[in-house]
This record gives C-alpha cells, structure tokens and sequence, in this order.
C-alpha cells in the first residue's frame, strides 16, 4: 500500500515512516501543508495520516478540499487539538479516523490497518489464498501453517497479490506500492521479488504467473 504522512515534526514523522515501511507500506513524507495537498491531488494513496498544524496550509484546509474533489482516500487526523469540538469537525470534514498527540505507535499501526482493510473491502487482517495465509498485522505468511521466510517487500507482492486472487497487476502498479518518491527501484526488481516468491511459495498449490504485457497475477491451482 501507499501512504502520505503529512506531519511537520521530524522526530514524529521519522518514526512514523520508519513504522510504515516495516509494515512494508511505501510512504512519501511531506512537511508542508501546501505541497502535501498538491501532492494527494496528483498521486494516488491508500491512505493519508494528516497533522493539522502545519505551514503552507492547514490539514483541516486539506481534508475539505479532498472531499470536495470526490476523493474518497481515508484519511487518519493526528493533532494535539483534543477539544470534541476539533474532533466534530475533522469527522464532519469527511476523516476516517482521529488519533490525538502524545499516541502510542501500537495503536496508530493499528487505526491505520483497520482503514487500509475499510478501503479494501476486507473485514480482518488475515488473507486466505488456497494454502497461504497472509497475516498483515503480525507481518507473516505462512503456507499450510509452516511459516515462510520472506522480505519485507516479498511479503508485500505476496499482500497485494493475495488479496485480489485473479486479478492482474501491472509492474507500475506493483513499484506504485512497493517504492516512495524517494526511492529509486531497479528496472527489475519486480521479477526479482516474483521469482523469489515462486521459488517459496513452490508446493503450495498457488502460483503467481506472468500475463506477458499486463503484469502479474495469484491463481489457485
């Protein structure tokens, strides 16, 4: 998946994309209101975890403008502000979820699961794929219950794919989520995850296959 943290102080948003990239998510950080706002406008995100305080433009500014677009992107508010009257508002803005400052990062990993799962139409976060069980919160995979030994971005090709069984996903759609705008991927390093997790996944009974020009999908055999 990929996510925008809006968020203006270092030590905050450091730990928070240091978080989100362990849960194997890409993330682009962005510190100024203004740009961050051009930026959800151009770019397409799973989720945004939006501060409210910041330079440039304010995150309520932000979330009324992406609501008034039709943009329909969760967006989790953190804030100091905990008057119910700044909840109220956020919530009436169109925000999915509201965490307030000091947090525990246990429970911001956790909101944000429960939004990504909301987009996606899924009710747990466990994935079922034949054999394979993907678990998102405790970020393992297992086939049959022998657990597999996987990278933290194999076990996100593994996610995305498994999550939508049948459905092909072009290499763009896959570095999309696998790379923030600060890293720079190989021109391979798609079919490298896929060739490992083949090797892996080798018994399973699941397959990832190569739809030649269209990218890549999951199929149980």
């Amino acid at each position: 998946m990929r996510i925008l943290v809006v968020e203006d102080m270092v030590d905050i948003g450091e730990a928070i994309v240091a978080r989100f990239e362990r849960m194997g998510h890409a993330v682009d950080w962005e510190q100024d209101g203004a740009v961050a706002g051009d930026l959800a406008e151009v770019q397409a995100y799973d989720l945004i975890v939006l501060d409210v305080m910041l330079p440039g433009r304010d995150g309520f500014a932000i979330l009324k403008d992406l609501r008034m677009k039709r943009k329909a992107t969760p967006v989790l508010i953190l804030t100091a502000r905990s008057a119910v009257d700044d909840r109220v508002s956020a919530l009436d803005l169109g925000a999915d979820d509201y965490l307030i400052k000091p947090f525990d990062y246990r429970e911001l990993e956790a909101r944000a699961r429960a939004l990504l799962r909301r987009g996606g139409g899924e009710a747990t976060n466990i994935i079922q794929c034949g054999q394979v069980t993907v678990d998102r919160s405790a970020r393992i995979a297992s086939v049959d219950g022998r657990s597999l030994d996987l990278t933290r971005r194999e076990l996100t090709v593994l996610e995305i794919l498994a999550g939508r069984p049948q459905r092909i996903f072009s290499k763009e759609e896959l570095i999309d989520q696998l790379f923030g705008f600060e890293q720079e991927p190989s021109p391979n390093a798609v079919e490298q995850y896929v060739t490992r997790l083949r090797r892996k996944l080798a018994g399973s009974g699941v397959e990832i296959r190569t739809m030649r020009g269209l990218g890549y999908q999951i199929v149980v055999a």
